[in-house]
């Protein structure tokens, strides 16, 4: 089993829709962060990516900031990150 996922998101961005779908599409269990709502989820998020861009994935310390589709198949590809 992986470890939790980190969805940091603002609710109408569009990249961040399309990241919680895909997850969703595919089944992952992940943990969505809207940092609107949450300015303390937004000082993490920052503290861990560098950036304010979203969205922002984090798991078992990896991070991949302001990313499409494709980066995230790549992502959790990459770091056998599984359903």
């Amino acid at each position: 089993m992986s470890a939790p996922l980190k969805l940091y998101v603002k609710t109408w961005c569009p990249w961040c829709i399309t990241a919680v779908r895909y997850l969703r599409k595919h089944q992952y269990d992940f943990e969505e962060i809207d940092v609107e709502a949450d300015r303390s989820a937004y000082q993490e998020m920052i503290k861990l990516s560098g950036q304010s861009y979203t969205p922002t994935l984090e798991v078992d310390g990896k991070v991949l900031a302001d990313f499409g589709p494709d980066e995230l198949e790549e992502f959790l590809a990459e770091n056998k990150i599984e359903p």
